[in-house]
């Protein structure tokens, strides 16, 4: 028995492939500092738990 194709082939055919493209096109334009950010917070909260760590085992 074979399960059910639930997922449409975007290279199906052309007008199928070009607006999977121009979808993934404008999903890409996101603003490139998001990530940047994100990896300042996660920085930030490695520095907080070195630091209090730090201060733990020091006293």
């Amino acid at each position: 028995m074979r399960m059910p194709d639930n997922e449409v082939d975007p290279a199906g055919n052309t007008q199928q492939f070009r607006a999977f493209v121009q979808k993934g096109e404008r999903g890409s334009a996101q603003p490139q500092g998001t990530n940047t950010k994100l990896i300042i917070g996660v920085v930030a909260a490695i520095v907080v738990v070195v630091i209090v760590a730090a201060v733990f085992f020091l006293v």
